[in-house]
């Protein structure tokens, strides 16, 4: 019994120690910082300069810990599928998730294997933000006291979720709680709840010079994203890096940005890059089995050891993992075994995102989309050469066409099988069309460029979805006949404040009223401001208000087709009226009973609340907010402003999601840009920088983006190196 004792208490003394810096790495750490100079901006926004890549990363990551320590840790913890160990048990599918995909073990070979040069950065990035946990002693992690190299592997493609979010925790828990598949009504309420989501996604918009009025082309990079989960950077090497933009917390690499030369944004993509395959698994004394073809096949085995919160004690469970070719088996379809298969290259996806980030033209960001591993993600393009594209997908599976991927497969069937990756020319690819204009707005790319527009029949059917939403609308309209565009007159553009759901969605409430005979008084109000409203918002729109609670309702209680789009959805609900004016008046009984009045400006019921630095914040109607005049991307909004809907606290909605770093880019003999973002850089709310953005926010008042060395030097509010501040 002592010597268990006497052996734990080594155990634990050798982990303590394991997590304080020996003093040849606070040497190494402290030789690398004075490489590094970090210049905050009269925006906090950091400007980190470095001798070399790697030191430029480390400074990334210093800065990116000064600013928000607690969402660099939360990215690792969950992508690390650690998160069960902080939240406790309800965490253990999503952190089996992550495990299924890959062990820790894998991860720390994916880093052993990558080139030398991307394994330079990995160690800059722990190096980094271990730096900043010993010179900022009194920061208490929540789990993660020392960063790895490896851990990046785990976190490599930018989407701040990834594919990997996709596949469903609920659907991995009934597995392996029970061997069973998803009851059809859990199925179908969590199909429900999706549907009653603010949408994600984002806009990207690139204008050629002989549109604008400089000549030279123009981005819009508008990301629709959680708030305060990208941070706005610029990060700068001698070796030729020099990238401004949106960095996810604790990723190494400008994800959404732009250089001197280039510019890139992405959007969410629905291509096709995930399927599901159901295996034939057969048991053959202990071991199991699955057919494929005329052959049985071996299903790798193992066992996967999960730790879990419970109060203050930490347990462990344990789970077996079983794999096939195709993929981890995830799930149960159709009473069958299904294995998931993705994109899992994450030493490619890495050296991809950073590759990205220092392209100078057209060729060499062509060449660098032939890595192929960007795959959640379409990509509008501009440069200083002229170019604008468009690149829909990047990472695209070759199928056999006479299968449908859109519903789970047959694995045994060899002919199911991805046949190897599209290349670049074969995905759907926009380059300079006539038009002068490229949008994307998560919608088909066979409207991209109007009539310039690539053809589906040229495409098969799983390369894209041929499904337009309303931003997308918007945006079409918006840019077609047009020109002289400046830097300012796109970002107007991009929060212009039609709103064209509702003017396919709110007619038919009208007419429906006006067709009853029995016109209830207490809607004729209400109905009379819909009527007389240019479907436009805006703080003071009371129509704003009542449309946008009646489509939020009509969504969650009307009937409608199955299987098609929201945009579908609203646009059915306008034609097929026969519940609308119940639910309306419902609406009317709701905003009266929480706001003693229906008659309420959109300013008044659309909020923004930032009060502490919390990952989840709770809202407070009590609390100081502010009005926000923006609505959802459901309605056609570009300058999307998502809300959470509370119940504790707030009858108020609140601004969670949306326009978060937001850019227009002008490329020429040098490069210049605006930029915004929500709130603030900072997630300390003792910070200036912690709101101190969100006036400019509401008012559309973008700040000028110091690029050059020299105006960053004219807005310099602190220089300093990293743990010298």
């Amino acid at each position: 019994m002592n010597r268990i004792i006497y052996l734990l208490a080594f155990v634990l003394v050798l982990s303590c120690k394991t997590n304080k810096p020996e003093k040849g790495e606070i040497e190494k750490w402290e030789a690398q910082a004075a490489n590094v100079e970090i210049i905050r901006d009269d925006f906090g926004v950091p400007h980190i300069y470095g001798k070399t890549d790697a030191d430029a990363v480390f400074g990334l990551l210093f800065a990116q810990c000064e600013d928000d320590f607690n969402r660099v840790e939360q990215n690792y913890i969950w992508a690390t599928g650690r998160l069960a160990e902080v939240d406790g048990e309800e965490a253990l599918y999503s952190d089996l998730r992550a495990k299924l995909f890959m062990t820790e073990e894998e991860a720390k070979a994916n880093y052993e294997n990558s080139p030398a040069w991307l394994k330079e950065l990995c160690d800059a990035f722990a190096d980094g933000v271990n730096y900043y946990l010993y010179t900022h002693p009194k920061v208490k992690p929540r789990l993660l006291t020392h960063f790895e190299p490896w851990m990046p592997m785990y976190f490599s493609e930018g989407s701040i979720g990834g594919d990997i979010e996709r596949i469903s925790t609920k659907k991995i828990a009934a597995f392996y709680e029970s061997d069973m598949e998803l009851p059809k009504m859990e199925a179908l309420e969590l199909k429900k709840q999706k549907e009653a989501e603010e949408p994600q996604g984002s806009n990207g918009i690139a204008i050629s010079g002989k549109l604008t009025q400089s000549g030279n082309p123009l981005l819009l990079i508008n990301p629709h994203t959680s708030f305060y989960f990208r941070g706005e950077v610029h990060v700068v090497s001698e070796e030729g890096l020099n990238a401004y933009g949106a960095v996810t917390w604790g990723q190494f690499f400008v994800y959404q940005g732009f250089n001197e030369k280039t510019g890139w944004m992405h959007t969410s993509t629905y291509t096709d890059v995930m399927d599901e395959f159901k295996e034939s698994i057969v048991k053959n004394d202990d071991n199991l089995f699955y057919q494929y073809g005329e052959e049985l096949r071996p299903v790798e085995s193992s066992e996967i050891t999960l730790k879990y919160l419970d109060g203050k004690k930490l347990k462990e469970k344990k789970y077996p993992a079983y794999r096939t070719h195709h993929g981890p088996i995830t799930h149960v379809a159709e009473g069958q075994r299904t294995a998931s298969a993705m994109m899992w290259e994450p030493v490619k996806a890495l050296e991809q995102s950073f590759i990205r980030t220092k392209q100078n033209g057209y060729k060499g960001f062509r060449e660098m989309m032939d890595i192929r591993t960007n795959s959640s993600n379409n990509t509008v393009y501009a440069d200083a050469e002229g170019n604008i594209a468009y690149f829909h997908g990047n990472y695209v599976p070759k199928r056999d066409v006479q299968f449908d991927y859109t519903e789970p497969v047959d694995g045994s069937n060899p002919k199911t099988d991805w046949q190897g990756l599209h290349s670049v020319d074969e995905n759907i690819l926009v380059l300079n069309p006539e038009n002068g204009w490229i949008q994307n707005c998560n919608s088909t790319p066979y409207t991209s460029a109007l009539e310039f527009s690539p053809k589906k029949k040229d495409y098969p059917n799983y390369m894209s979805k041929d499904q337009e939403n309303f931003r997308g609308v918007h945006a079409i309209e918006l840019l077609k006949d047009r020109k002289g565009y400046t830097v300012d007159s796109l970002i107007q553009l991009a929060h212009d404040p039609y709103l064209p759901a509702f003017k396919a969605l709110i007619p038919g409430l009208v007419k429906a009223y006006y067709a009853n005979d029995d016109q209830n008084p207490k809607l004729r109000e209400p109905i009379k401001i819909l009527e007389d409203w240019d479907y436009t918002t805006g703080e003071n729109q009371v129509a704003m208000t009542l449309a946008h609670f009646y489509g939020t309702a009509m969504g969650k209680k009307a009937k409608h087709p199955k299987n098609i789009s929201d945009m579908e959805r609203m646009t059915y609900f306008g034609t097929h009226t026969k519940e609308s004016l119940k639910i309306f008046e419902e609406v009317i009984d709701q905003l009266t009973a929480d706001f003693v009045t229906w008659n309420m400006p959109w300013g008044e019921v659309n909020r923004y609340q930032r009060i502490t630095g919390d990952i989840k914040q709770e809202f407070d109607d009590a609390k100081p907010s502010i009005p926000i005049g923006f609505a959802s991307g459901r309605w056609g909004a570009l300058a999307a402003y998502g809300a959470r809907y509370t119940t504790e606290g707030a009858k108020k909605i609140y601004g969670t999601r949306g326009n978060s770093f937001v850019a227009v880019v002008e490329f020429g003999d040098k490069v210049q840009a605006k930029s915004m973002l929500a709130g603030g850089q900072s997630g300390d709310p003792s910070s200036p920088h912690f709101d101190d953005q969100i006036i400019k926010y509401k008012n559309v008042d973008w700040k000028v983006v110091p690029y050059y060395r020299e105006d960053v030097l004219k807005r310099a509010e602190e220089t300093y190196a990293p743990g010298k501040r």
